[in-house]
């Protein structure tokens, strides 16, 4: 499970280690952190905190995926990603390491922020499927081509249907098969437009269009997918399955059931977890490392 050339020649010393990436919603609606980041330099001082705190990776996001959100479009996302990008960048001086993701499903957008300076693209519709006879895809058909082009490490996430529909779509015989099986096929259609299998890695896309008992089990099953070569992101960060186990209403408050989540994923081995809580979860990181065999 070698992680991307492009990370991997950051960092020589990652093949021993779990890396952290962490969340900057730069949208007014995201469903733990929405509107807090929206003015560049709170997402400046937030980004200088996060690598000051242990984050290996920053993924920027400008269109919020939570149950019922709209699509607000190319320019929108655009609009609210490339002033924090510009500003991110400037960090490099100091976090020469450094690297940019960007969280989106517009192909356009993609592309305006690799050509901005951004090393790779997670795409919560990498790998999404509707259910029903015409297995019809959401996502852009301009990203692969353009994945393809950049050569840039590229996140498969598995979801099925949108915002609107993906909590209807959670019908699985068995969860951790099926988006094993989904994951698998969206792998042969990135690798039949160009992209290389050393670009790709999975996320099992926790939270979306799955239950809690279905997000449990794909937590348990994380072996089943780790086997088919991939490097695993894994983000469980504040979600809704962690507050229905706690019994905990509020997002920010789910920080343990995160870490926790965090420390299982690591010994199944996750090769990227991307969090809100950078600082402690490094710490869970740090030590759920030392706990395990490394993992090549």
């Amino acid at each position: 499970m070698a992680l991307p050339a492009a990370v991997s020649a950051t960092w020589p010393e990652a093949a021993g280690r779990t890396l952290v990436m962490g969340v900057l919603n730069l949208t007014p609606d995201s469903f733990s952190d929405g509107g807090r980041l929206v003015a560049v330099p709170a997402a400046l001082r937030a980004a200088t905190r996060m690598l000051a705190q242990g984050a290996d990776l920053l993924d920027l996001g400008g269109q919020s995926t939570r149950p019922g959100a709209e699509v607000v479009g190319a320019a929108v996302e655009l609009q609210r990603l490339l002033p924090v990008l510009a500003a991110v960048q400037e960090l490099r001086s100091s976090h020469p390491h450094l690297l940019i993701s960007i969280d989106t499903f517009d192909a356009t957008v993609a592309a305006a922020t690799l050509a901005a300076g951004a090393d790779w693209i997670n795409d919560v519709r990498g790998a999404n499927y509707t259910v029903g006879s015409s297995r019809a895809s959401l996502r852009d058909p301009q990203m692969l081509p353009l994945i393809a082009r950049s050569g840039c490490p590229y996140v498969l996430m598995h979801s099925r249907g949108s915002s609107h529909t993906m909590d209807d779509l959670a019908v699985y015989g068995d969860v951790v098969a099926e988006v094993r099986s989904e994951l698998l096929a969206a792998t042969e259609q990135a690798l039949a437009a160009g992209v290389r299998a050393e670009q790709l890695i999975w996320d099992p896309g926790l939270g979306f269009a799955k239950t809690t008992e279905q997000n449990l089990a794909l937590l348990r099953g994380l072996g089943m997918l780790r086997a088919e070569g991939f490097p695993l992101l894994v983000g469980p960060s504040r979600k809704r399955f962690i507050g229905a186990v706690l019994g905990e209403a509020r997002p920010r408050a789910r920080l343990w059931g995160t870490a926790a989540v965090c420390a299982q994923a690591v010994a199944a081995g996750a090769r990227v977890l991307r969090v809100h809580d950078v600082a402690p979860i490094c710490q869970v990181v740090r030590m759920a490392d030392a706990l395990r065999p490394i993992v090549p």
